[in-house]
Formats: C-alpha cells, structure tokens, sequence
C-alpha cells in the first residue's frame, strides 16, 4: 500500500514548515537558548502543521532525530477527543511523577484539548500550575475558544494561520515535480484554493487527482471531479445580476444545479471571484453580504435564487413571467321587474343575459371557466396571499412572483414556467397552504404545474400554436 501524499511530504524539522514562520522563528531561537517552556498551546485551522509542530518540537528539544514513523518512549500522544474523562488526567497527573527513561524531557502532546471535560480541565490545571521540571505540555486546538482562561494563562500560546493559496500552490507544485504528477498551473491554483488554507486538503486533493488521467491534470478536469461550475457560469451569473435579468439567473442556476454543482458550492465561487474583483465592482459588495448566507440557510437552493435576485426592480419579474390575474367579483344584473330581496347570504354571481320582460325569473349564474373563481364560495386575492408568503419565506415568495395562477372553483393551479421553480415550489407546498389559511382561502387545494399559463383567449391560443409554441407575457 502507498503511502499517502500528506504523510510522505510531512515536515520533518522547524525549517521545513511552510507558511508558518511567525511560529517557526520563536520557537527555533528558544531551542537555541535553551528556554525551554514547562507548556505550549498551539492554535489554528485544521491542517496547517499544529501537529506536525508539536511533534518536532518534542524531538527538537530532546535533540532527537525525527521521522514520520519515529517513537519514543519520553514523547507521549493523547487524542483528548477520546480520553477526556477526569479518570483519564488523574491517570495522566500520577505519570507525569515518573522521571524520563532516557531523554532529558518527557513530553505530552494533547491533540484536540479542547474536548477535555470541565472536570478533566480543573484536574490538569494543578499539574500545569506546577508541573516537575522534566515535564513539557504540549497542546493543540482548533477551537481555542472553548479552553478555559485558566489554562490559557498558563500556556505560551501560539495561533497559526490559514495557508495563503499562493503558498499552498507552490508547496503543491513541488510535490508534484517530485511525484512526476502531470498537472497544469490552473489546476494546482484552483486545488490551492479549495483546501481553504488547509496543506492537508490540498495535498489529499492532489494525490487523489493524480490517478484520474493519463495525460495532464487540468482545471477543468479539477472542475468536474470537485462538482464547480466552470468560470464562465460564474461570469455570466454575476453579469446576469448586473442586467437584472432574472430569467438568465434562473437559467444558469437551474443549469449549474443539473451539472451536480450544489448551491453552497456556487455562492461560494461567486463569493471567490467577487473578491478578486471587487474593487473594480464595489456595487456587489451587497451581493457579497447576499451570498454570505447561503452556507448558513437551511434551503441553500432558495437563499443563492433570493441572493441573487432580491435586488432586481418588481417590474422585471413581472415581464419576464406570467402576468398576475386578480378574480374580480361578478357584477349581479337585476331583472326590470321589481323582485322581493329575503333576508339571506349574498351569493356572487356571474354577469347574465337581460331577462325576458314577459316573465321575470330569478337570474341564474352562467357556467363558464374562467381565471377567476367560477363555482366556488371562496373569497381568493393573489396579492394577499403573495403578502403573507413573503413574511414567512422571501425565497418562496420571488418563485411565486413570477408564476401565473388560474383559479377553477376550489383548484388554485399556479403555472411555474420552468422545472427549476416548480421543483423548489413543490417542496413548500405546506407552507403556500398555511399561507392560503391566513388569508381565508383554505378550501382551495393547490397544484403546482411547470409549464407556462396558457393563454386567455382563442385567437393567442392560436397564434402560438402557428408559432410553435411560446409564452404570452405583459408589457
């Protein structure tokens, strides 16, 4: 079995870690002198050399030889994620007695402290109040927030960065050359950047990578296999944004989504690349703060559609969809004969022909399909309840803002227009039914169509079937 990329190309000595030298540097000059500290609390992201430090510092200082498979008796590993008892310190405060077999210092690496128990904390802080003089603490977190100030007090204290992508590609290119791994500058520059500052990642994405090709590793091949969408739909999404041209944020969203790019993914390249050019387009510093969400938003699909659209004028939803018919109440046409009004229920009902002066009959209501409400009882107003979908989900409410609805009796059908909106509608649908309940309309029962609201009348009917299809829309 091979032996895996990260682990071979380990740092195997202070001079050797990359991107640390704020670090490096202080810790080298205390080896020199002789000012050895009793405990070190090492700080930062995930895989930028916390234990790699840790570990070559136990050995540097025991001026001990270091490799990645070295053991030693006086350099002792503890993952506190898993011996985070107080059991387990009161465990450790009795073997911290015991003299080193053969080095000068014995050392304890406590990876993760972070999850030691409170109880454990307040059992180990005696030990690091007054440690022996052969003891050396060396403790590595990643979530320094969650120590307590006591411990933290008695520590020297090291925070580590996050890897620069320029380092990061450099250090990768190296490897590369040295793996004879075929692979262009682009591909390394994109990996450099997905590891998010993190030399464990990156590297792992590279000998992942390294397999997939016979010929040479490029950035598009790096696209694919990490589900991005390539530059130029991010390109066009932002200039999409820029002409408030919601049909085309829709389209490409919708598009990058069939491709397997999940929707945290993308605001994330969006967010990438508006800070590479944000000083050249200061005006999407707000879209910046949009997408910011995203990641945070229990319908990430819903947030990155609202993100990118909540900004576009009311008027360009209205054209670029079905235009929002109101059912107007029938006007009730008397007959010419004075008629006896009882004491009951207003019923609405449809306009009629003039009656027969020879016999007055009561008016009876025509039968006739309409947008509006034709053999029901329920009072429905689109915009009321477009008003309380809002309050209850922006996402929802931008997908219904550009759909078309026909009201047939207790059948509300809103016509979607496209997949993409009536997949994410279909999804709240309980939600659109508590919102129909609010405005009183909870007799209607909802269905959800993707296709576009036919046309109201025959003759447009017509002439888009001469056409081949189409789309009526309002101007």
């Amino acid at each position: 079995m091979g032996l895996a990329l990260y682990r071979k190309y380990r740092s195997k000595s202070l001079d050797e870690i990359v991107g640390q030298s704020h670090v490096t540097a202080l810790l080298r000059r205390a080896i020199d002198q002789g000012k050895i500290g009793h405990a070190y609390l090492l700080t930062g992201p995930k895989g930028v050399g916390k234990t790699s430090i840790a570990r070559i510092l136990a050995h540097e200082i025991n001026q001990l030889p270091y490799s990645d498979e070295s053991t030693h008796l006086d350099i002792i590993e503890i993952d506190a994620a898993s011996n985070n008892s107080v059991e387990d310190v009161r465990s450790l405060r009795e073997r911290v007695m015991i003299a080193p077999v053969s080095a000068k210092y014995k050392v304890y690496i406590i990876d993760e402290v972070h999850m030691l128990s409170k109880a454990a904390f307040n059992a180990l802080l005696k030990t690091l109040e007054e440690p022996p003089a052969h003891i050396v603490f060396i403790l590595a977190t990643t979530d320094s927030d969650k120590l307590p100030a006591t411990i933290i007090s008695r520590v020297q204290r090291f925070n580590f960065r996050t890897i620069t992508p320029a380092d990061a590609a450099t250090h990768l290119r190296m490897i590369a050359d040295k793996e004879s791994i075929a692979i262009d500058d682009d591909a390394l520059t994109l990996i450099a950047e997905h590891g998010r500052g993190s030399f464990r990642d990156s590297i792992g994405l590279l000998d992942q990578l390294q397999n997939t090709t016979d010929g040479t590793v490029t950035r598009t091949l790096v696209e694919q296999i990490l589900g991005l969408s390539d530059v130029a739909t991010i390109e066009q999404l932002i200039d999409a944004y820029e002409r408030n041209d919601l049909a085309a944020v829709v389209a490409l969203i919708d598009e990058s989504e069939r491709r397997g790019t999940q929707p945290a993914v993308l605001a994330e390249q969006l967010i990438s690349e508006i800070r590479r050019t944000i000083t050249n387009r200061p005006h999407l510093i707000r879209l910046l703060d949009h997408l910011l969400e995203v990641a945070r938003s229990s319908w990430p699909h819903i947030k990155l559609l609202t993100a990118l659209t909540s900004d576009m004028p009311a008027v360009t939803v209205a054209v670029t969809a079905q235009p929002t018919v109101i059912p107007a109440k029938p006007e009730v046409t008397s007959p010419p004969t004075p008629v006896v009004v009882t004491p009951e229920p207003i019923v609405e009902e449809a306009p009629v022909k003039e009656a027969s002066t020879q016999s007055p009959e009561p008016v009876k209501p025509t039968k006739k399909k309409s947008v509006a409400a034709t053999a029901s009882n329920v009072e429905f107003s689109w915009d009321a309840f477009l008003a309380d979908v809002k309050e209850t989900s922006s996402g929802a409410y931008t997908l219904l803002h550009a759909c078309g609805y026909v009201l047939d009796g207790n059948r509300l059908t809103i016509y979607a227009g496209r997949k993409f909106a009536k997949t994410k509608l279909d999804a709240v649908v309980p939600m659109l039914s508590a919102s129909l309940a609010h405005v009183g309309s909870n007799a209607l029962e909802i269905t959800i169509t993707a296709s576009a609201q036919p046309p109201k009348d025959r003759q447009t009917a017509d002439i888009l079937a001469i056409m081949g299809g189409g789309e009526e829309i309002s101007l």
